[in-house]
């Protein structure tokens, strides 16, 4: 009989150890070395004979091959559409992540409601390794029938299984035979071949793969929720994000109603895209202006607030931003940020101090994007900015003005990307005037509706945004 051995992976990076380390060496990261037993009987991988997406393949011309952007499944969830690109692709494999509670499942098992119940249309199969049918079918008439509404009829389509086994779960799918598959979740799902409990690295790199052949090779859509860690990353070896098609992460504070499907990884279209929900109690409900929510409770003319146009993608959006200053009670100052990077806001600060002379050094400094937002891009350093400086001056900024520019160390304002997008989305919104960077080449006129004001340095962009100038 072969004697078992053992090896250590790191449950981050995949990396491989013969040694039980506390460290991993690859990524650095502390306890993430997870104990693994090889089996000296041939693995899973070889046992199977068809490994790849089909049983025969042969290379064809691509003018040959039939399909197109057009074929995708259509999706009533407009929100949700957009994000995928806008639909369904067949034979596509999506992971969807998230912090729990923040409605993965809910925004899963509602598309997937009203996807078995339009006309026409193939079944659903909805396999959960983490609730029973009860637990699911209850969830399914708190979506359907509110109080006060008619009483809805269940989908005659969609079919219910709790199982973990991957492959009783393909026996399902063949017998099934659904247009798209759910897997909630990838965490829970194990092969019985594998001597390693569900979730470890070798179980969740293995069936994500079996998954990703069950979809090329059927046409099946598969989606497959995903935990994530305690810094918000999916739980898992990286390889997880390589294999699937689309990375899509649901975000938001678990205490407001407004949740974020962004994406981060998209094979058939533009990544960086988002769709807003607001939670509720009959699931996820889209938001289809949702600039005008997120300025719905705006304060006009309160120190320390100033709007900004974000852009999600394609999208763009109108933001609050507010600063507050307050004298520090302690030695240091603090700084901080709520939906802001934490290195912008130091340099913004350091740029007050030092270029424009706002004493900034004995102030405690906070700053928050209205509507759980995060807010990554430099465009956002005025706003910033003004937010601080109106907060410290006590002057308000105008209420009528977005700002956009990002900030150099220098003092001087850059220009940003997809400028006329962001106006033509203020102008739209009754914002009538702008505050941006100075153009140094002339270039198309300025869109009709919208004051643009070019400022050259942050200070004479503060001057021309408070309303002490």
């Amino acid at each position: 009989m072969a004697k078992t051995r053992v090896q250590y992976v790191c449950s981050n990076c995949g990396r491989i150890s013969v040694h039980n380390l506390g460290r991993c060496p690859k990524c650095e990261q502390y306890n993430t070395m997870q104990e693994q037993v090889i089996n000296p009987e041939p693995s899973v991988s070889s046992k199977h004979v068809n490994r790849g997406l089909s049983i025969q393949s042969k290379p064809v011309k691509l003018q040959e091959i039939e399909g197109g952007l057009d074929e995708r499944i259509p999706l009533s969830i407009s929100e949700f559409a957009r994000v995928l690109g806008g639909g369904i692709v067949p034979g596509s494999i999506v992971l969807v992540g998230g912090d729990p509670g923040i409605g993965k499942s809910t925004l899963l098992l509602q598309m997937t409601m009203e996807m078995a119940d339009q006309d026409e249309s193939s079944p659903v199969l909805y396999v959960s390794g983490e609730e029973s049918e009860k637990q699911i079918k209850m969830r399914a008439m708190r979506l359907l029938n509110q109080p006060g509404t008619s009483q809805q009829p269940m989908p005659d389509d969609l079919y219910l299984v709790t199982e973990t086994n991957l492959n009783t779960i393909l026996e399902h799918v063949q017998t099934v035979k659904p247009e798209i598959l759910i897997i909630d979740s990838i965490q829970t799902v194990y092969i019985p071949e594998i001597n390693s409990s569900a979730g470890s690295v070798t179980q969740v790199r293995e069936c994500s793969s079996r998954l990703r052949e069950l979809a090329k090779s059927m046409g099946v859509a598969v989606f497959v929720i995903g935990h994530v860690t305690k810094e918000g990353a999916i739980a898992g070896p990286r390889v997880l994000e390589h294999i699937v098609d689309t990375v899509l992460y649901l975000e938001g504070d678990r205490y407001q109603a407004f949740r974020l499907l962004r994406s981060v990884k998209n094979r058939f279209g533009p990544t960086s895209e988002v769709g807003v929900f607001e939670m509720r109690g009959n699931g996820m409900i889209e938001v289809p202006n949702p600039s005008e929510a997120f300025l719905a409770e705006r304060m006009v003319n309160a120190p320390g607030s100033s709007v900004v146009v974000t852009m999600e993608g394609t999208r763009p959006l109108l933001v609050e931003l507010q600063g507050l200053t307050s004298p520090t009670q302690f030695g240091n100052a603090r700084r901080t940020p709520n939906g802001v990077d934490f290195n912008r806001l130091l340099l913004v600060v350091a740029v007050l101090t030092r270029r424009l002379g706002i004493r900034l050094a004995e102030q405690d400094v906070f700053v928050n994007v209205i509507g759980g937002l995060k807010i990554n891009e430099p465009a956002a350093d005025l706003a910033i900015a003004a937010a601080i400086a109106s907060s410290m001056k006590d002057v308000p900024v105008r209420a009528d003005a977005v700002l956009l520019g990002e900030i150099g160390l220098s003092g001087e304002l850059r220009w940003v990307g997809q400028l006329e997008a962001r106006l033509k989305e203020a102008a739209k919104l009754g914002f009538r005037t702008a505050i941006v960077p100075r153009r140094v080449r002339g270039g198309e006129p300025w869109p009709k509706g919208i004051e643009v004001i070019e400022a050259r340095s942050l200070h004479e962009a503060l001057k021309k945004a408070l309303k002490e100038a």
